[in-house]
């Protein structure tokens, strides 16, 4: 019995250790989901405005090339996918990273045209799952910031677009999970390469800011150079703005894995102390019996 109780006493000093490591963790996660909701809201006012810009030029049919681009690459049945992957690079963050590979696996499920792909992960996670499924990774990146940088995600973004006009895939999807709120997220696949002037028409006929507006451009020196300038800086805003929304995700699964695992620390010293006290109190009564009978067989 004594074992018995050592052993019990034991583990609830060891999950009370536990305990104390996963509350410092939350409170960890925590403080890095409100740093990055706080830098994300600051990001949020730029990637209004070129979103606005871009709206706006695809209302003056700046962008009716590009719908005819696409039309004609739809004609194209043999397009090489490639599918940005976002991940985290450590584990303890619930079930954020298997929902993206799930989800990633049942979209080019549905959307590659046959073994024809390509893996670019962001994650360590990503790429490791990646390659051990004997995948084309192709490109991976590591040791994303926990608040990350425009200028950090630039380099990214470059080898995509050059990876693109490389010819080296047709079309480019990102893979992520979308930070809903503290406690959810939801799977988002976004295509964002190439820029689909028919998709951008769509979305500008939708905006509140530009639904009734119809203005023509004069536009210095050509279309072609006001495209060129502004179409890398959205490219650049919608995968940083996939970037910082993931990474959002995934603190805010981390600080709601380790809130789990405290709860469930507390449950378990709850149960384990109880089994302690009964347990020792088995022992008390044993001791008072067998005092009771010595005492009893000495007045014999």
């Amino acid at each position: 019995m004594g074992a018995s109780l050592n052993d019990v006493k034991h583990r609830i000093a060891s999950t009370k250790k536990t305990r104390q490591i996963t509350n410092a963790m939350e409170m960890v996660s925590q403080s890095k989901l409100n740093q990055i909701l706080k830098h994300t809201k600051n990001y949020d006012v730029y990637a209004s405005q070129v979103k606005s810009v871009v709206y706006h030029l695809a209302q003056a049919h700046m962008f009716d090339d590009l719908a005819k681009s696409s039309d004609q690459d739809a004609a194209n049945t043999t397009k090489r996918s490639a599918y940005l992957v976002i991940t985290s690079d450590r584990g303890m963050v619930g079930s954020y990273n298997s929902n993206v590979l799930r989800e990633t696996n049942q979209f080019i499920k549905e959307h590659s045209q046959g073994n024809d792909y390509q893996i670019l992960a962001v994650g360590g996670t990503g790429a490791d799952f990646y390659k051990k499924q004997g995948a084309n990774v192709t490109f991976e990146y590591r040791g994303v910031s926990d608040v990350p940088t425009f200028d950090e995600i630039r380099s990214i973004v470059k080898t995509l677009t050059t990876r693109f006009e490389d010819n080296q895939f047709d079309e480019l999807y990102v893979c992520y999970e979308h930070f809903v709120n503290r406690i959810t997220s939801s799977f988002r696949a976004e295509k964002m390469l190439p820029i689909d002037g028919e998709a951008l028409n769509t979305e500008a006929s939708k905006s509140v800011e530009v639904v009734n507006m119809h203005t023509e451009y004069d536009v210095e020196p050509s279309n072609q150079a006001v495209l060129d300038a502004i179409l890398p800086q959205y490219s650049e805003s919608l995968v940083y703005g996939a970037i910082l929304d993931a990474k959002t995700a995934e603190h805010a699964s981390s600080s709601t894995a380790m809130k789990s695992a405290s709860d469930n620390a507390d449950d378990l010293i709850g149960r384990l102390e109880l089994q302690f006290n009964r347990a020792r109190q088995a022992a008390i009564t044993t001791e008072i019996t067998e005092i009771t009978g010595g005492q009893e067989a000495l007045s014999q």
